[in-house]
């Protein structure tokens, strides 16, 4: 059942547990016979009067609130049975629809917290103290006391506090909580560290360059609070409904109390019409398409997706990491004549084995497939917009593009080769040009059968390739998966002007897994994140599919419409009994209190249905039958 914004998950539970208590108590001392009249009530029915008074004019209240506000939900009927019982003194079918109520919206907070169940978990893995060393002492102090220079000692297989620089130690982290990727990133003075990397068998010594509440850990804590306090969009399918069921239950309540002069058949009506099929099976279904998800490796930050994906009618993805993999391999080796390919891949890869970077990987495994020795390297940095940067055996190895070596040094325009499809980066030593290196991030198999049945199977319109590489890396992936509509050499501005104009009129779902994709990814109708490489695009993203899978979004698509199927289902169930006893209420056939036990009985029945949506009776997908 749908929640009243102000009220927390905590709150309902009282109020539901108070309802509880009080029809209980009522009935015991109903079955004690004490049913003696104590200003104006009975005995038994003050635990009834206590709980409509304490728990139901609470709830009252704040569906008025929304009411003056312009919010007018099909839980507004619950609001008008909850007084007109208490009037007509029938606080029995009052408490009961409170109960109803406040379990509707128990479940929501329910749901809401197993939105963000992931980064939940990785908020536990937060360090609560630090150690700082202080001339040759190390003292533990509280996270909160770091302060920024301060030089902190990560002991073997403990988690970083903060961000920092290593200025002592070589090892390697662990940072795939950050990155998706499950390896090891080495690290030596010089390198960065991110908070929540877990360190290896080997003590650091860092400089802390963030406070804890600045550092990439607290952003995601900000992040899981922000889930927590954050209302989905859970309501919108049952309100759309409830536009048309609320002003004829309301109507048909009124028209049985007019004819007949008799108020208890009005409340009866409108106990009987309680939309708990709406404001119940709705989200019980959102929140089994939310556990279904979650089996599947598909974290939904924002319930609404789920109601959303299937009107989606453009589809736009980025290029690195959806319809690639994300793993670029070292395809050409082009060095200067005075160098040879071992000794640039060699240098390269005893710098790169130090970077997240996506092209990293591919040096260092090119060189151990060549078995290239790597030498030590010291003084590394990786500043944004300057590339990577160390020193190794005494000479300065750096790590950039050919754009930004053109905009430093235009006179090594002629030592570079012609520009070439596919990636790329330049290596300089001591400042001057040594060679480049190329790379091809092959597409993945089954993306041209993806894009493929999109229209036919989905009902998408445009399919759209939108990227901040060069034009012949992205036209040539492209061509591979058959996709027409290509932009290239986008920055993240154009791509969220571009997202945003095409959801004035159509419903977008943006595909991406980069920072830079971030934007677009909180301005499309449906945003999905691959592989929840940081912290900024796992929160503006509505699911995160964790294991980087087109085949992962193929089984999103097709949970948002069994979802919805099935809650549709349950509301038509729900809403067709509430019909018929109605009908039979307003002809007073049903009491008030007989209403809300019948409706009780109709809400089982629609949230037994709803319960089918995690209940896997069928395959999720229906492309490409070869790699099922």
């Amino acid at each position: 059942m749908s929640a009243p914004e102000p009220t927390s998950g905590t709150g309902s539970i009282r109020i539901a547990v108070l309802a509880a208590a009080a029809i209980v108590i009522s009935l015991i001392l109903q079955y004690l016979g004490l049913d003696a009249v104590v200003w104006k009530w009975t005995v038994f029915e003050w635990p009834l009067i206590m709980a409509l008074i304490l728990g139901g004019l609470p709830l009252v209240w704040e569906l008025l609130d929304g009411a003056l506000h312009g919010e007018f939900g099909s839980d507004l009927l619950a609001g008008i049975s909850i007084v007109t019982s208490l009037l007509v003194g029938e606080p029995l079918a009052g408490v009961i629809v409170v109960l109803m109520l406040s379990g509707g919206q128990v479940l929501e907070s329910y749901a809401i917290r197993r939105a963000s169940s992931a980064l939940e978990l990785l908020a536990r893995r937060m360090p609560l103290y630090a150690h700082r060393r202080e001339g040759t002492a190390t003292i533990d102090i509280a996270i909160d006391q770091i302060q920024i220079g301060d030089q902190l000692v990560v002991f073997p297989h403990e988690t970083s506090p903060v961000d920092g620089t290593v200025v002592d130690g070589h090892g390697s982290m662990d940072e795939s909580y950050l990155t998706g990727e499950p390896y090891q990133v080495d690290k030596a003075p010089g390198a960065r560290i991110i908070s929540g990397a877990i360190n290896g068998h080997t003590a650091l010594t860092i400089r802390a360059d963030r406070r804890a509440v600045d550092s990439r850990y607290a952003k995601i804590m900000d992040v899981m609070r922000a889930a927590e306090n954050r209302r989905p969009r859970m309501r919108r399918l049952a309100d759309q409904l409830g536009t048309i069921y609320t002003p004829l239950a309301v109507l048909m309540a009124v028209a049985a109390g007019v004819l007949s002069n008799d108020s208890r058949r009005f409340l009866a009506v409108l106990v009987t019409a309680t939309p708990c099929p709406l404001l119940i099976a709705i989200p019980v279904a959102i929140l089994g398409g939310i556990s279904l998800c979650a089996r599947r490796g598909i974290v939904i930050r924002d319930p609404g997706v789920l109601e959303r994906i299937d009107t989606c009618q453009v589809a736009i993805f980025d290029k690195t990491g959806t319809l690639t993999y994300g793993r670029p391999h070292l395809e050409a080796v082009v060095p200067i004549p005075s160098i040879t390919s071992e000794q640039l891949i060699g240098w390269t890869a005893s710098l790169e084995r130090y970077s997240k970077h996506p092209l990293a990987e591919a040096v260092v495994q090119a060189a151990r497939g060549r078995r290239v020795l790597l030498s030590q390297a010291d003084e590394v940095s990786e500043l944004p917009g300057q590339g990577l940067l160390g020193k190794i055996a005494g000479r300065t190895v750096r790590v950039t593009s050919r754009k930004k070596l053109l905009l430093q040094q235009p006179e090594a325009a002629p030592l570079l080769p012609p520009p070439a499809s596919g990636l790329e980066c330049v290596i300089l030593v001591d400042e001057h040009y040594a060679g480049t290196l190329r790379f091809r991030d092959e597409p993945r198999p089954d993306g041209r059968s993806f894009i493929g049945h999109l229209a036919p199977q989905h009902r998408f319109q445009r399919v759209m390739l939108v990227s901040g590489d060069r034009i012949e890396e992205v036209d040539y992936l492209a061509r591979q998966v058959g996709i027409t509509e290509v932009l290239a050499s986008q920055t993240p501005e154009q791509k969220l002007e571009l997202v945003r104009e095409i959801t004035r009129t159509k419903s977008t779902l943006f595909m991406g897994d980069g920072i830079n994709d971030a934007p677009a990814l909180s301005a499309a109708t449906v945003g999905v994140a691959f592989g929840a490489q940081n912290e900024i695009t796992s929160e503006a993203a509505g699911a995160v599919i964790l294991e980087s899978s087109l085949v992962k979004v193929d089984e999103l698509l097709h949970i948002g419409q069994r979802m919805k199927r099935i809650a549709l289902e349950s509301a038509g169930i729900g809403i067709g009994l509430s019909l018929t006893a109605m009908v039979f209420a307003a002809l007073g056939y049903i009491t008030p209190v007989t209403g809300a036990l019948i409706q009780e009985a109709i809400d089982v029945l629609a949230v037994l249905n709803a319960l089918r949506v995690p209940w896997q009776t069928q395959r999720l997908t229906d492309y490409p039958p070869s790699l099922q």
